[in-house]
């Protein structure tokens, strides 16, 4: 479903000194139909600008990401166009950050329905699709028709699962999922995901718990044996940060 081939990503920083910036380089591997991999290693190693690249929420500085997708079949996500990335996005890929980002004033049942309105669902069908998802992650009903700015942060990222879960994306991408949500929940979520790996959702993650990352993902890319992050000073091209 996915293979990255030779992937790299370069900050270049202008701050009190000129400053590149290499997360990671030269990063390739394969992640199988219906598998889960998942990303390891300390803080600030690189792991959430993978991601990033994936979703093409960064641009990658060099390498090919091949996704294969329905809607245009084997594509290099890194060469994409920002039409096709947008299309991917509403029909194909989710995403889940570690915030969430949503428009205010919206009700909880309405966020989580909205990702299934471009898939042809009635708006009465998708808001039944949203409620029973936010019943399965613990979103008591008396919450659904409030607005997410008003919840805890275990409460918000239980809306953000919500809304990459309730689409049932081909491929799902996880940017520490599980860090604020109560061990009950956590316990759900894997039901979940679970569920999406028999559906054949191809899955690529980060968590901060080993123990749960072990007990979905079927391969760990520890980022540690890669080398780790590098800086590099030196003159930079332009001022600012480039993404």
């Amino acid at each position: 479903m996915i293979q990255v081939i030779g992937l790299s990503k370069r900050f270049e920083l202008s701050l009190s000194h000129q400053m590149k910036v290499h997360p990671f380089s030269d990063l390739s591997f394969e992640v199988p139909r219906g598998a889960f991999m998942g990303i390891a290693g300390p803080s600030g190693i690189g792991k959430s600008s993978i991601l990033k690249c994936l979703y093409r929420t960064y641009l990658p500085t060099s390498g090919e990401i091949w996704y294969d997708s329905s809607l245009y079949g084997r594509i290099d996500l890194a060469q994409a166009t920002e039409r096709q990335m947008s299309h991917l996005r509403l029909h194909e890929i989710s995403y889940v950050s570690q915030f969430l980002k949503v428009i205010p004033r919206i009700s909880a049942l309405d966020i989580v329905a909205e990702r299934l309105l471009p898939r042809g669902y009635a708006l009465s069908e998708a808001r039944e699709a949203s409620a029973h998802m936010l019943a399965r992650l613990n979103i008591p009903e008396a919450l659904w028709q409030a607005y997410p700015a008003t919840f805890s942060g275990g409460e918000q990222q239980r809306v953000n699962l919500a809304r990459a879960f309730v689409a049932r994306p081909r491929l799902l991408i996880l940017d520490e999922p599980t860090a604020s949500l109560d061990n009950e929940t956590k316990h759900r979520v894997l039901d979940i995901l679970h569920e999406m790996k028999r559906e054949g959702t191809t899955m690529i993650g980060v968590f901060h718990d080993w123990e749960v990352m072990g007990r979905v993902a079927d391969h760990i890319l520890d980022m540690r044996s890669l080398g780790g992050a590098k800086e590099e000073k030196q003159l930079a091209t332009a001022e600012g940060v480039r993404l």
